[in-house]
């Protein structure tokens, strides 16, 4: 009787003990998926990795040396879940590596009701991404509007003139800065609007 009440309970603890690093394992990985993305976003900002610009302060002194410009072109886009009109008041310019350069961005809510919107954005070619630094963005951040409400929001970068000595990209002479502007939601970007429930009457 007595080896059987032992067999039970270590049966028992090797169940509990199953069952606490089942739970561990869990949790583990939704800490994990929560992390994940603010993780690979910060990897993004440090080092250019996918066409995400860098962010840094303001160039202090001119560069002795004239750099040829590069073209830059502002492509932006709205998702589809979100009533706005964005456009930059310039379709491109002419950055001379080393030099500030700023451009005012233009948002309206077109829809019947207030929306917060939000803007991603990225850098093609992607190895470029490494060479733009802005100084000043409204980039991640959440913008309200209210019906019919526009606002402008300036961005101020410059092109690293380290771009000239890459051996692969410095010669290249046109890149496009992309926004696209989605709703948000607790400050995150959401692709698509929730779908309304279907009701079924029987």
């Amino acid at each position: 009787m007595t080896d059987a009440k032992e067999q039970q309970k270590q049966a028992t603890r090797g169940a509990r003990w199953t069952v606490i690093a089942c739970a561990g394992v869990v949790l583990g990985m939704g800490g994990l998926a929560a992390v994940s993305a603010p993780l690979y976003s910060m990897f993004c900002k440090a080092t250019g990795y996918g066409g995400t610009p860098l962010v840094g302060a303001a160039p202090t002194a001119a560069m002795g040396e004239a750099l040829a410009p590069v073209s830059v072109r502002f492509d932006t886009n709205v998702s589809k879940a979100l009533s706005w009109r964005f456009q930059p008041e310039q379709s491109r310019v002419e950055a001379v590596p080393g030099q500030t350069a700023t451009v005012f961005f233009k948002v309206t809510n077109t829809g019947p009701a207030p929306s917060t919107g939000i803007a991603v954005f990225n850098v093609q070619p992607d190895l470029m991404g490494s060479y733009f630094v802005k100084v000043q963005c409204f980039c991640f951040d959440e913008h309200t509007l209210q019906p019919g409400e526009s606002a402008e929001f300036p961005l101020v970068f410059y092109v690293d003139p380290a771009l000239r000595k890459d051996p692969d990209i410095g010669t290249l002479s046109e890149m496009t800065l992309s926004y696209t502007y989605y709703p948000s939601k607790n400050g995150s970007p959401v692709a698509e609007a929730p779908k309304p429930r279907t009701t079924t009457n029987f």
